[in-house]
């Protein structure tokens, strides 16, 4: 590992470099994700309905949950990691992995077992006009089978971001999502399937991958699975430290993940029309989030680089020169949407009722990058630190006691706009809490210790 240089410019100079040694290739990779929900949706919104568009929105909302949900796979895996590396420990790097991957196939495994009464409760919950959840449905129980890849792919970024490598993950996913447009293409356009044609898609792309991140870890990390034995999987405080920060995390996703689908389900509530604009809409907010997140993943390997070597003062300056990146971000995309944001409706759907009834709401995407930008960038710096218990204690607040009571104090008065309301809201208040509580969870135990 680097030693950063002496001079306060020079360290600043070596930071920025490592910054952007590890944001960029995330930025590219973070972004091609979001491509591939657009793809997804502009597929389905040039079918003869927008009951198509619904389909996958609806079934989305249960892979959120899923995926979004065990997250911390990836996440807790990057943090436990980046603080290895930052010791040196090889051997818990190799650790680490083993227990991260062993947790995955077994997730995976059992969300298959589970998956009738998985959709069977989903839909419960979910409610939208009757042919839109069966073609949802239908979607869920094709697209379940990805399960055990897609959570191992998790573990595999995440253990690549932790050992300071961004270019591995950045070829890994725009690999499996330039493979899953291709599926989703042919199946759609070539089979002539509908919304099912995209969940198979994903499926086969998905496995895929998984052989594609075997033969990267191969070709360069092959010595670490050979330091992978029971013994080191299985050391009670390394694991409980391990299941410790995961489920924080694990919590604060879910909180996430409910958040957003919320959103989903109570636009459906609405109706199929305001469900497909918001579904657009929120495509303009994920390319956001992950460009945007690139620097937040930088700031998990950073950070959890900097505490676990202590060094205080490299921890300070990353974090400063991490939200003047990030932020600088989250205002261009800003500017963007206040200058094309109506034109861009155009990409995802060529139906004119679907463009009318979202420009009404064009005002909050320039809004929502600047607060959430700010939120995003300090879970990258709490998980990097693995002060997982205080981002999940505030994160249960704004969900709580924000974004819940905005919504249904002002859904009969606003309509629609309640429900960006109580979205924004809830971006401000996670930057706002993160940032008064900095001082005590990220930067007083790394002085104190």
């Amino acid at each position: 590992m680097p030693s950063s240089p002496a001079s306060s410019s020079k360290s600043t100079s070596w930071l920025n470099r490592e910054i952007l040694r590890l944001a960029i290739p995330n930025i590219i990779s973070n972004i091609s994700i979001p491509l591939l929900g657009m793809v997804d949706t502009a597929l389905m919104g040039r079918l003869e309905s927008e009951v198509y568009i619904g389909a996958v929105a609806l079934g989305s909302i249960i892979f959120n949950f899923i995926y979004w949900g065990f997250g911390f796979l990836r996440m807790g895996t990057t943090g436990l990691t980046a603080q290895a590396y930052g010791r040196q420990d090889k051997n818990e790097n190799s650790a680490i992995l083993g227990r991260g991957l062993l947790l995955a196939f077994a997730l995976g495994l059992i969300l298959i077992a589970l998956q009738k009464i998985i959709s069977f409760v989903s839909f419960e919950l979910i409610h939208g006009e009757r042919l839109v959840e069966e073609l949802a449905q239908s979607y869920f129980l094709i697209r379940i089978y990805a399960a055990p890849a897609t959570l191992a792919l998790y573990v595999v970024h995440g253990w690549f971001l932790g050992m300071q490598n961004a270019r591995y993950p950045m070829w890994l996913t725009i690999g499996v999502n330039l493979i899953n447009i291709i599926f989703n293409v042919f199946f759609v356009y070539g089979l002539k399937m509908k919304s099912d044609g995209v969940a198979l898609g994903t499926v086969c792309a998905q496995y895929l991958g998984l052989a594609l991140a075997y033969w990267l870890f191969i070709r360069r990390y092959k010595k670490y699975s050979q330091g992978i034995s029971l013994s080191s999987l299985f050391h009670l405080q390394a694991l409980h430290r391990f299941f410790s920060v995961n489920l924080d995390i694990f919590i604060r996703t879910i909180c996430l993940v409910f958040t957003f689908a919320f959103f989903t389900a109570a636009s459906a509530s609405l109706s199929s029309l305001i469900l497909a604009a918001n579904q657009i809409l929120l495509q303009y907010i994920s390319l956001m989030s992950y460009a945007v997140d690139g620097f937040a993943f930088a700031a998990e390997s950073l950070v959890g680089r900097f505490v676990g070597a202590h060094h205080e003062r490299n921890l300070r300056l990353a974090v400063k020169w991490l939200f003047i990146w990030g932020w600088g971000w989250g205002t261009l995309f800003a500017l963007a949407y206040a200058l094309a944001g109506k034109y861009f409706l155009y990409i995802f759907t060529n139906q004119a009722a679907i463009i009318k009834t979202a420009q009404p709401y064009l005002g909050w995407m320039i809004l929502l990058p600047l607060a959430g930008s700010v939120a995003y960038l300090w879970d990258g710096v709490y998980i990097g630190a693995t002060a997982t218990t205080a981002m999940r204690n505030w994160m249960l607040v704004t969900t709580l006691g924000v974004f819940l009571p905005i919504y249904y104090l002002t859904i009969n008065q606003l309509g629609n706009h309640s429900l960006w309301l109580a979205l924004f809201s809830f971006m401000v208040a996670r930057g706002l809490s993160l940032s008064l509580q900095a001082k005590k969870s990220i930067f007083l135990p790394l002085k104190l210790n």
